[in-house]
Order: structure tokens, then sequence, then C-alpha cells
């Protein structure tokens, strides 16, 4: 197989385009962001990287709070106005026609449309370059009832969410495997009856 050699960029895909919210109840600010992820397990952690000069920086940096809302494909489009328009100049959630829940314990909102999300408190804010990361605890998870299989498990595959891969938006296909499935031992069939 032959390969080029490219410099180094953030060609990292595909990626949850996450649906950030923050500010409050009265005055909510959604924004997409790319760069997030799960830095740890036990305790959960997770980040977001904005630029200082975003509006959310700001709303962040000042409450400590964010939520990060996992959407769904049919969400695409008001996922991506999110990400391409700012909340100095207008509010997001009205003209998305998005709705801001709260969560208890939080100030910051959550998306109501979004069958998942994750409730953040920062922990750390590091200067990386042209952004700065907020390091921050996962202190709940807001979880649609839809998602629970009858034995009350979450069944992700039916929330239909929505992934980024270098400027393109996919729905999330066909399920391939679970975690172990190629390691995991075949069952042995039944013994004959003698």
């Amino acid at each position: 197989m032959s390969k080029q050699l490219w410099k180094g960029s953030t060609l990292l895909a595909p990626i949850p385009p996450a649906l950030v919210s923050c500010g409050s109840l009265d005055a909510p600010n959604a924004l997409t962001v790319a760069w997030t992820g799960i830095v740890c397990s036990q305790p959960p952690k997770t980040y977001i990287s904005l630029r200082p000069e975003r509006y959310s920086y700001g709303l962040i940096k000042q409450s400590g709070e964010f939520a990060v809302n996992l959407p769904t494909a049919a969400m695409a489009r008001a996922v991506d106005y999110c990400g391409v328009r700012s909340g100095r100049n207008e509010n997001k959630f009205e003209t998305q026609g998005l709705t801001p829940a709260a969560a208890e314990g939080f100030s910051c909102p959550v998306v109501a449309e979004a069958p998942l999300s994750l409730l953040c408190r920062v922990t750390d804010v590091v200067p990386l370059g042209s952004h700065d990361m907020f390091l921050a605890d996962i202190a709940a998870v807001l979880v649609d009832d839809a998602l629970l299989d009858a034995a009350g498990r979450l069944d992700l595959a039916r929330a239909g969410l929505l992934a980024y891969a270098h400027g393109e938006y996919f729905a999330l296909g066909k399920k391939l495997g679970t975690f172990g499935f190629s390691v995991k031992k075949k069952k042995r069939a039944a013994k004959r009856a003698r």
C-alpha cells in the first residue's frame, strides 16, 4: 500500500460534533466543538478546547460549567449552524429551534433534543496555543429513556448519533461488533444426548 507523508495536522476522524451548551437558562448559548473526548475513566473526565476569542469561552470560564450534548443525525443542520455563528449576535437556541432545559444542580442548560448530555465542571484551563483546553469532571449524565432497553441498559444504537469527519457530517451506521468481540471465546455446541 502506497502512502504519503504529510505534515502534522488535526486529521483525526470520525469524532463527535459535540453541541456544547453553556450560560444559563435565561441566557443560554450553544456552540459546536470538534475538539473533545474522554481523558480519564476514574474519575470520569472530558475536555473541550476553545479559542479564547469565542463568546462561549468567557461564559464557561465564569461559570465553570458546560454540558456536552451528543446530537442526532436529525440535528445536523442546527449543529453546523451553532459551529459557524456566534452567540454574541443571536440566541442560537431560538434560531435553531432548540430547547434549553434545566439539569438539577447545574446552572448551565442542556439541549433537550439531544438524547445524551454530559454535565461537566471545569477543573483546569490549559493554554495550548490557538486553543485553551477546559479539562472537566463529568459530574452527571442525562440519558433519554428511549435509549434504555427492557433491562434498563443503555442501547446507544437507538440514538442515531451524528459523526463528523474532515469537514463532513455522517449518520452513524451499522453495528460491526461489541467491545472485546475479537477475543471472545466461541460457545461450544451442545453435546449430543446419548
